[in-house]
């Protein structure tokens, strides 16, 4: 039962001001209220504005500006021409199980049988291992390629190199100091890479790998938009910004999904309760994508990829509910880490900047959920880590005021390995350095957030007075939502705040966890659902501020307005 009693850090509305005449007048194309969304993110001409709404990146995607790629391709066709083993080494979350179901189907359709490889996060870890980079080589492979890691693992490319392989390294991971020696190194990231987007998904390379073999190389009747399904569910499980190309690539994604001819997909929509005709981002993010990490987290992410490969209906009906199973699983575990990781880290030291809990009952496959909540709650840095005999291995999440790799980078000489991104992260360290490693980060975060208001901040599109909202504002805002689509990070979905609403009556559902809301505004009565917030019910007051994003209800059928309310303010006078 995933009930928690933990209340969040109250957020800080940011009212977006209202768009200046001169934007308005060069936007009078879109309608009011759009426009006022598209200012909101930074557009401010008619040309970015189409860009936007087309979905239709400004930068170039040709493929064969990454880095490297030329040499990729024409190394991935001679392993093809000689009927070499060819291995794709993938990592075990989402974005991961994508790329590499997405290079298996592509080079069977090729011919070739690739050789699967996704390490166990239990006995392997992240990324690449000596262990398996061996064990790959006594299998004959002559060609590995990775995908969505490798871009740290010096060593074990080296050994890859030392036993005769030739290695295609796809990692989208920040790089480190010292590139590993593969064959071709495609990195968007990496210096010197011309490539003018930076921030596609391990998947997005793994399909511009795809594309830029089939540009050189046709072949009759592929196609690689033919796998941006696979490209989409990476991608926004991953939490990519969904900004420029990968805007782009996540629409056409989910067009492709709506009218699947991928089973497992089909499958693991129907136990989610997700209907594909109009599966959104959303549905991505909270439903399709946590079920297929779950396999990885407490068992072994081929589960995952074999849904997701699966052209047989009877296996990939019992793989779907085997990963619904498993994903209602790990919520419980990830509630009781969440709970017990406060509880260390408050005991320890309840006024430390960086949120440190490790112990032996945590289970490591949800320890980055886990994490991420506790930074949600607490709104710190958190590093919540499994505790073994002689290392502790750990997943961070962060805030966006605090980047949490530059931190690791300065205590590099520390830790047994680490990676991620600025808000995200993993890492291994020893048990002897684990004390000063704490120390040391909360040095570098006092640092850094010296004088910064450590209080989330909520964007807030527009304030409505929903007292005076009429019946045809209604599909306006929906028109403006649709526009937005897809959204994620660094385009989140519009929201709205209304003041002094009344509360007409409440009750929790949920187990207890959600809050359900009938609120009256003058003469208009909404529907309103509060996800996560039950623990208000015994102390909500007769008015309140929300902040909300409209949503259409189905039920029985029938359509209805709800609003889901994001936070809840009491009604200042």
């Amino acid at each position: 039962m995933e009930n928690s009693t933990l209340t969040p850090t109250p957020k800080r509305w940011l009212v977006s001001p209202l768009i200046p005449p001169g934007v308005s007048s060069a936007l009078e194309e879109f309608p009011s209220l759009l426009r006022q969304l598209l200012y909101n993110r930074g557009i401010t001409d008619y040309q970015a504005a189409r860009a936007f709404v087309d979905c239709a990146p400004a930068e170039d995607t040709d493929p064969f500006l990454i880095k490297d790629m030329h040499t990729a391709v024409e190394i991935l066709h001679q392993a093809l021409a000689e009927n070499a083993l060819i291995a794709i080494y993938g990592d075990y979350d989402v974005d991961g199980v994508t790329s590499s179901a997405l290079l298996y189907e592509f080079l069977s359709s090729l011919g070739s049988t690739p050789r699967v490889y996704i390490p166990s996060r239990f006995d392997e870890g992240y990324g690449l291992n000596m262990d398996a980079v061996a064990q790959l080589h006594s299998e004959g492979i002559t060609l590995m390629i990775t995908v969505d890691c490798g871009i740290r693992s010096v060593a074990e490319i080296a050994l890859a190199k030392s036993l005769g392989m030739r290695v295609i390294l796809s990692d989208h991971h920040q790089p480190g100091a010292q590139l590993p020696p593969a064959d071709a190194v495609i990195n968007t990231r990496q210096a010197g890479d011309p490539y003018p987007y930076k921030q596609l998904a391990g998947v997005g390379l793994a399909y511009k790998l795809a594309d830029a073999y089939l540009r050189m190389y046709p072949q009759a009747g592929l196609d690689a938009q033919n796998w941006l399904d696979l490209v989409a569910l990476g991608t926004v499980a991953d939490l990519a910004p969904i900004n420029g190309e990968n805007r782009a690539l996540v629409r056409a994604g989910l067009e492709q999904m709506r009218d699947t001819r991928r089973q497992g997909l089909y499958s693991l929509a129907q136990v989610s309760g997700i209907k594909l005709e109009s599966v959104n981002s959303g549905n991505i993010g909270f439903g399709l994508g946590p079920r297929l990490n779950a396999a990885g987290r407490l068992d072994s992410a081929m589960a995952a990829f074999e849904l997701l490969t699966s052209t047989d209906v009877f296996s990939a009906g019992m793989l779907a509910q085997q990963l619904d199973a498993q994903n209602a699983q790990r919520k419980d575990l990830t509630l009781r880490v969440q709970e017990q990781a406060i509880q260390l880290a408050m005991q320890a030291d309840p006024d430390s900047p960086v949120i440190f809990a490790a112990s032996p009952d945590f289970n490591e496959g949800v320890v980055g959920l886990a994490a991420s909540r506790v930074a949600e709650q607490l709104y710190r840095p958190a590093i919540i880590g499994a505790r073994g005999e002689t290392n502790i291995v750990a997943s961070c999440r962060s805030i966006p005021e605090f980047n949490i790799t530059n931190a690791l980078d300065q205590c590099s000489d520390l830790l047994v390995r680490y990676g991620g991104h600025s808000m995200a992260a993993g890492l291994t360290v020893s048990l002897e350095n684990a004390p000063e490693l704490l120390a040391r980060l909360n040095a570098i975060a006092r640092e850094a957030l010296q004088g910064v208001e450590m209080v989330p901040v909520l964007g807030i599109d527009r304030e409505i007075q929903l007292e005076h909202m009429r019946p045809e504002f209604v599909p306006q805002v929906f028109e403006a939502m649709e526009k937005l689509e897809p959204t994620g990070r660094e385009n989140p979905e519009a929201l709205f705040c209304s003041r002094g609403v009344r509360v007409a009556s409440s009750r929790v559902v949920g187990d207890g966890q959600h809050l359900k809301l009938t609120l009256q505004a003058g003469k208009n009565s909404f529907d309103a659902i509060a996800f996560k917030q039950g623990y208000w019910l015994n102390q909500l007051p007769e008015r309140i501020d929300i902040a909300y994003a409209f949503e259409l209800n189905s039920y029985m059928g029938r359509k209805t307005l709800q609003l889901n309310v994001k936070d809840i303010h009491p009604a200042q006078d």
